[in-house]
């Protein structure tokens, strides 16, 4: 049975159980019941947004109430929120490093890791750390140990870092390590994952490196994000028609390809996914710079990538989107 399916009765009785606490007193539960609905469930039919603030209240609770350990899982979980959703990164760095502050209080070696881990990524994301970077840096131990259970998150980010700093082959190697960690994906890294191994697989076949292999991942991931998105279209519809975008592009179907680099970007606004509004431009913009040679088009693609990008606060995504204008060889303002 798909596990998607299962999920989604899961996620009907997990939501009906969480509208019984407004009938009964259930503050002492509030850390735990958050981070198990928010942290674990909600992700696959509500936004990524909708948990942000209740897993706030949850960490604050955990601390009020003595349950400290279920309130640090809440706060991992808020950060990470914030990142699928693409909150500004400048006001993501800034709760990041109060989080750290606060934990030299509420000592967690793992939550510590895990806040330095978001950190780094959050980083490079705003400038490729030249002036966000800070010496401490997340330890991880053993990466091959099974019972390392930070594998995940570590491997997950070197993912994202990798792809959004273009390193295609680095990408590649972490996605392997992530596919065997995750399994059949019923958590929300597992699913973004398989996103980021889509595109990768895309980068990777048009640079004609292991072209079946990466053909096969662009399928399945293909058909992962149909399965999400069938649960949640805010979460994964924009991302299912990038990566339609995509492989329709390498296949040389024009028409096919711009009506989903359009259906992507417009699912990813009203998503309020504004990281990934601008990758779906900045994508449609390369298209058409390499594949079809109409500067004009892409050029109004790369202003829409570049303008999404600063409200997103990535320098680093603004100078590699305009470096590609440059490369158009016509004015622009």
């Amino acid at each position: 049975m798909n596990i998607f399916f299962l999920l989604s009765i899961h996620s009907r009785i997990a939501k009906g159980a969480m509208s019984l606490r407004e009938r009964f007193d259930v503050s002492a539960q509030i850390p735990e019941l958050y981070f198990n609905f928010y942290g674990r469930i909600a992700w696959r039919f509500e936004p990524f947004q909708a948990g942000i603030e209740p897993l706030r209240q949850g960490f604050e609770a955990g601390l009020s109430s003595g349950n400290k350990d279920m309130g640090l899982h809440c706060l991992i979980h808020t950060v990470k929120n914030a990142i699928f959703s693409g909150a500004n990164l400048k006001s993501t760095l800034k709760e990041i490093d109060y989080n750290l502050h606060l934990l030299k209080t509420y000592k967690s070696e793992v939550t510590n890791n895990f806040m330095l881990n978001f950190r780094e990524t959050v980083s490079l994301l705003i400038d490729n750390g030249e002036a966000t970077s800070i010496p401490e840096k997340a330890v991880f131990g053993d990466l091959d140990d099974p019972g390392n259970k930070q594998r995940e998150a570590f491997f997950h980010h070197a993912v994202m870092r990798a792809y959004w700093s273009g390193y295609t082959e680095r990408c590649g190697y972490c996605i392997e390590k992530c596919m065997n960690l995750f399994g059949q994906g019923a958590q929300p890294i597992a699913c973004v994952a398989k996103f980021f191994f889509g595109l990768n697989a895309i980068d990777l076949i048009r640079k004609k490196r292991y072209v079946s292999k990466n053909k096969e991942g662009l399928r399945k991931a293909i058909a992962a994000m149909k399965d999400a998105a069938a649960n949640s279209e805010w979460n994964f519809m924009n991302k299912l028609r990038l990566l339609e975008a995509e492989q329709k592009s390498i296949t040389q179907n024009h028409w096919l390809a711009i009506d989903m680099y359009d259906a992507s970007i417009q699912s990813a606004k009203k998503s309020g996914f504004i990281h990934e509004q601008g990758l779906a431009c900045e994508k449609a913009g390369l298209y058409f710079k390499n594949m079809d040679s109409n500067n004009e088009k892409a050029l109004e693609y790369f202003k829409q990538a570049v303008e999404c990008y600063e409200e997103w606060d990535s320098k680093m995504k603004v100078d590699f989107v305009k470096k590609k204008m440059d490369g158009l060889n016509i004015i622009y303002v």
